[in-house]
């Protein structure tokens, strides 16, 4: 693997587990895609350092059962501002 790769892999998984962001979040900070994102934390990750990949597979699945939540409230509070403007 290529050191830069490496080195974007270890410094998103830190972010990750530092902030406890998203895979969106972590790709916009970071300046890659979400699939980029994606791929280094699933896959690369796991060759570079177990340990770490399952801290930040904790992270991710904390972050996949709260998403309908955040989705939700994205939702409210897009009507509410929608509401307060008289539309």
């Amino acid at each position: 693997m290529e050191a830069y790769i490496e080195s974007r892999v270890l410094d998103i998984a830190e972010y990750i587990i530092e902030t406890g962001a998203t895979v969106r979040a972590a790709a916009k900070e970071f300046g890659v895609s979400k699939s980029t994102v994606h791929k280094d934390m699933t896959s690369r990750l796991k060759q570079i350092d177990r340990s770490l990949a399952k801290d930040v597979a904790a992270v991710l699945e904390t972050n996949k059962e709260e998403r309908h939540i955040r989705g939700g409230y994205a939702t409210y509070l897009k009507y509410l501002s929608k509401k307060e403007l008289g539309a």
